[in-house]
């Protein structure tokens, strides 16, 4: 209590009488009661600054779990966009995929599929990773591709391929069902084919035994229809780039499916030729202007599809040494001017019924490996050569990579016996051995 009026004198008040003076004491019990006011406020403060401590680093967690798992998925949905803007396509179109439909897998759920991608389920090893068999908790059988780090192949060369295998559906088509982006992490999903890629039958002395001739021309007939999906009747012109035996999936009847679309390019509707510095794909199987101009396009998948057309007929690779040391292409050749065409038949499906047929699928091949891109024929009519009865079909030139001295070969070509593509080479010669 204050006082705010005039000072009182004391003694006067005193001299005059006796005065009743009231004084105002403090309570004896104050002191204790701020003490205990002092205590409430320091637990008050105490618990609020704690409780504020552990919002924080709440939020700070939830924050940081939301950078380590969905923006992996941000980060697939932005190649998916920048992919997709590539190809620029008609979204209407009918019976094509759509990228916005496709699965993305979670890492955990692949790895436990595939046993932790244990070598027991390894199928193959492709041009840029492993190829796992794995099973879905579902219980659905799938093919499990992992790009390897040391590969080569980037995030936007698998979204090249997510892109473009997405939007096909052809039943001479592997049929991707997802993929999955995770960290480091780039997987593929496929259709799970039992029986493997082709090259495990044909060049297997005792599983190649399966493949009779009627199974080989089937082969031959759906590789062709699936290429001429890719080339012409899909939304998308697409050239492969990269086809070859181990690049031929088979199903439970042994029809086969074309896969493996990472070094696929899409092509506009008026363009029919790319140049490239950056010559990617398998020795053997490229056209001689790809493998030294970088020049590709249809007539360079024609050029694969021959050098298949021989190794399926003949049950050996293109890189496999013959008489005189000539390759499949040269001996295929020689054994055309001596008139004995048939001869290269692999043995087990060489029979007199088939030799007629034999001989022109053996003609039709030579046609495709012509050295100059625009002597060979388009899928198309190498369809109309297979499946009609054409009599007068044009002579074969000489076939690429073959000179009058002997054979000539692509630097570095023995590699072409090795069941991978090798990329990031750049051909720019042609050197005799």
């Amino acid at each position: 209590m204050l006082w705010s009026g005039n000072l009182v004198d004391m003694q006067s008040s005193l001299r005059s009488g006796i005065v009743d003076l009231y004084i105002r004491v403090a309570n004896p019990h104050s002191d204790r009661e701020k003490t205990h006011s002092k205590r409430a406020i320091m637990i008050t403060a105490s618990v609020g600054v704690a409780f504020v401590a552990a919002v924080c680093i709440l939020l700070a967690c939830r924050k940081f779990k939301k950078r380590s798992a969905p923006e992996k998925d941000t980060s697939a949905e932005i190649m998916f966009k920048r992919m997709e803007a590539l190809t620029t396509v008609n979204e209407s179109a009918p019976n094509q995929g759509n990228l916005k439909d496709l699965p993305l897998f979670e890492f955990k759920v692949l790895a436990a599929s595939t046993d932790n991608f244990s070598l027991i389920n390894k199928l193959g090893q492709g041009g840029f990773g492993p190829v796992y068999k794995g099973r879905l908790p579902e219980g659905k059988e799938i093919a499990v591709k992992r790009l390897s780090r040391a590969s080569g192949q980037g995030l936007e060369e698998l979204m090249n391929e997510v892109v473009v295998i997405s939007k096909l559906q052809h039943r001479n088509l592997v049929k991707l069902l997802g993929c999955c982006i995770e960290g480091e992490e780039r997987l593929l999903v496929y259709e799970y084919m039992p029986k493997k890629s082709l090259d495990a039958y044909l060049f297997d002395p005792l599983k190649q035994k399966i493949l009779d001739w009627r199974t080989r021309f089937n082969i031959m007939e759906g590789i062709c229809r699936g290429l001429l999906y890719l080339h012409r009747d899909s939304r998308l012109k697409i050239i492969h780039r990269d086809l070859k035996a181990s690049n031929i999936l088979l199903d439970d009847n042994l029809n086969p499916k074309i896969s493996d679309f990472g070094l696929a390019r899409v092509f506009q509707v008026n363009e029919d030729e790319a140049n490239t510095i950056r010559v990617v794909g398998t020795y053997g199987y490229m056209s001689p202007e790809y493998a030294m101009e970088g020049l590709f396009s249809e007539k360079s998948d024609v050029f694969s599809l021959g050098v298949l057309f021989l190794e399926i007929i003949s049950g050996r690779k293109n890189s496999h040494k013959e008489e005189n040391n000539l390759n499949l292409l040269a001996y295929a050749w020689k054994l055309w001017n001596e008139g004995e065409a048939a001869s290269l038949a692999d043995p087990i499906v060489l029979d007199e019924s088939f030799v007629k047929e034999i001989t022109k699928c053996v003609h039709i091949g030579l046609l495709c490996v012509q050295e100059i891109a625009n002597d060979r024929p388009s899928v198309s009519t190498v369809i109309g050569m297979l499946t009609t009865e054409i009599t007068n079909l044009p002579e074969p030139k000489q076939p690429a990579f073959i000179a009058r001295g002997g054979v000539y070969e692509a630097e570095c070509s023995d590699q072409s016996s090795q069941k991978v593509s090798i990329n990031d080479v750049s051909l720019t010669t042609v050197t005799g051995r």
